[in-house]
């Protein structure tokens, strides 16, 4: 178990800070993306939405003590795919909590390749919903499908721009573009949810509270790489605006 409580850093765009040593393995055109037909959608049934869905209430509200704040924005968007952009600060809330409060809708996340690469829990995620990010040309035409099909059925895809786990940090760290370009491509709604970290009665452990808001959507007016900056500004900014809810600091950050 994790027990920092002060962590120093550097490089705000690239440090890494999960404790996780795993060898990730080569995303190539042989790895299987879709997982929703046949054997293999019976098999996704069962782990998604009979074991992982409820193992997720379970842990996100008993040991997070997981509180969202308007869901309500998400309820006209139930049978439209869309996009969701998060804050990456929970090693283990981060791939639950967005399965409860975008529920009943599947969720998908694109992750990285270490997310699919332990021996039993990266064979379970690449079943309830991990997309990794490709590394061969021919593995990256297999992502984008693969997320297109989702979102036409109406599903939920998951960024963490942020990239980099930082555990319990109470700001928005500066992200790149790169991944807005798939909404402005695919001309689908965007929201954005901001974890923030706020004071329990009985506990030093802070309560995690998302705001969600939304949606956002790319300006058709302005040229795509501008839709794109747009876009991520919009969504950038909003999130601190949120993020300035938290009320503690159980970890703190030391720039060096």
């Amino acid at each position: 178990m994790d027990k920092r409580r002060e962590i120093c850093y550097s490089d705000e765009l690239n440090d890494e800070f999960s404790t996780a040593q795993i060898t990730p393995v080569k995303i190539d055109e042989n790895y299987r993306y879709d997982r929703t037909g046949g054997t293999s959608g019976v098999l996704r049934f069962i782990l998604y939405r009979l074991v992982a869905t409820p193992l997720a209430f379970l842990y996100t509200k008993l040991v997070l003590r997981h509180r969202t704040e308007n869901r309500k924005l998400l309820k006209p968007y139930r049978r439209i795919g869309y996009f969701m952009y998060g804050n990456h600060t929970s090693n283990y809330g981060d791939p639950l909590m967005p399965n409860m409060f975008a529920f009943p809708k599947d969720v998908y996340f694109v992750v990285h390749p270490n997310n699919v690469s332990m021996p039993v829990l990266g064979k379970i995620n690449r079943y309830i919903g991990a997309m990794p990010l490709p590394d061969t040309l021919g593995a990256a035409r297999n992502f984008k499908a693969c997320m297109e099909k989702q979102i036409k059925a109406g599903h939920c895809v998951v960024i963490y721009p942020e990239a980099h786990i930082w555990p319990y940090y109470t700001k928005i760290r500066p992200f790149p573009d790169t991944s807005f370009g798939y909404p402005v491509k695919l001309d689908t709604p965007v929201f954005c949810f901001t974890n923030t970290y706020q004071k329990r009665r009985f506990s030093k452990k802070p309560r995690i509270v998302t705001y969600i808001d939304g949606p956002f959507t790319a300006d058709g007016s302005l040229p795509k790489a501008e839709r794109i900056k747009k876009l991520r500004d919009d969504v950038y900014g909003t999130m601190c605006e949120r993020a300035k809810n938290s009320n503690v600091e159980y970890v703190k950050y030391i720039k060096i």
